[in-house]
């Protein structure tokens, strides 16, 4: 007769445990929200590295994680608003693409939740962190500084009789400006002139680029978020005016720049993956030290050179990691 009893207390104790699986997972899944300044390939990619690196380690989006991506399209005011919201959520962490959506979210934590940027040019400059490769209690990341002198020894290289360089940057990111002044820095060395063209929104972009016509032998684009995102506007100019176009991030080669000495901003999203990753295995923002980026390729598109009047030379597309055909 005690059978019956023990039979219902087991199916009882099988029932709670049914009920009580789902909030254990629950407990257990992850939450991270990823921001960026505006959408463009090598935003997009560092993105994509970021939630492929996470899957790696074992934080799998739908099964133990939940990511929540948005864009500011270019726009500081709603960066400022979707880290408010962000902090908000109080998710496990916050990832920031670029300078202004890692600004954004900084001042937005205030300390109380783990920010990780990612593609950010010069961190102590955004007042990100306050010592170069130190992270603070809560933000850590990585820079993309990138070598702007070997870019400007790559466009001697592929244009030798070039004596001005045009740069197209938005005065108004951080970034761009850090970028430019290291070129203004690097040109007397290399016997070069910049020539600065001001487009402070995408919208600003085509008539910056038309300004360096007969005034630039090239025109050099660095990883300004606001012209990458209107690369086919610079593309189009340098087309028409036999003008070469370079660039600081190999994406923009496979759009139709010549050739760009960069990174390949999936591997800056794998990087900043792992930094991610440690977190939310528990380490704290504080012990993981800000990266820059570990590796630089070439990548060259001599179907786009030749559009542009120029001859990609045969030993530099040898060596090249990519060749866009």
């Amino acid at each position: 007769m005690l059978l019956k009893p023990l039979r219902v207390a087991a199916a009882a104790a099988v029932v709670g445990l049914s009920l009580l699986t789902p909030q254990a997972q629950a407990a257990d899944t992850k939450s991270v929200k990823i921001t960026a300044i505006v959408e463009h390939p090598a935003l997009d990619a560092v993105r994509k590295g970021v939630i492929e690196e996470l899957a790696a380690q074992g934080f799998k989006e739908g099964e133990n994680l939940e990511v929540e991506f948005q864009s500011a399209q270019g726009d500081v005011g709603i960066a400022g608003q979707i880290a408010k919201k962000f902090v908000g959520d109080s998710p496990d962490a916050i990832v920031a693409i670029a300078t202004p959506s890692a600004q954004a979210a900084v001042a937005a934590a205030r300390g109380r939740i783990p920010v990780v940027f990612s593609a950010v040019t010069d961190p102590v400059g955004a007042k990100l962190i306050q010592e170069e490769g130190k992270s603070t209690a809560t933000v850590t990341g990585v820079s993309d500084l990138t070598p702007v002198a070997k870019h400007l020894a790559l466009v001697q290289e592929i244009v030798p009789g070039a004596k001005t360089i045009g740069i197209v940057h938005n005065p108004g990111e951080a970034n761009a400006v850090v970028l430019v002044d290291l070129a203004k820095k690097a040109a007397p060395d290399l016997g070069l002139e910049v020539i600065v063209a001001s487009a402070p929104t995408s919208g600003d972009v085509l008539q910056a680029t038309r300004s360096l016509v007969g005034k630039a032998d090239a025109v050099y684009i660095p990883t300004d978020n606001t012209v990458i995102s209107a690369l086919e506007a610079v593309l189009k100019v340098g087309e028409e005016a036999k003008l070469p176009v370079f660039a600081g991030d190999t994406d923009s080669v496979n759009r139709g720049a010549a050739a760009a000495a960069g990174f390949d901003y999936y591997d800056v999203g794998r990087q900043t993956g792992a930094q991610v990753a440690k977190i939310l295995q528990g380490t704290k923002p504080a012990d993981i030290p800000v990266e820059g980026v570990e590796t630089m390729k070439l990548a060259v598109n001599p179907a786009a050179a030749a559009r542009m009047g120029v001859t990609l030379p045969q030993p530099l597309v040898d060596r090249a990691e990519t060749v866009v055909k």
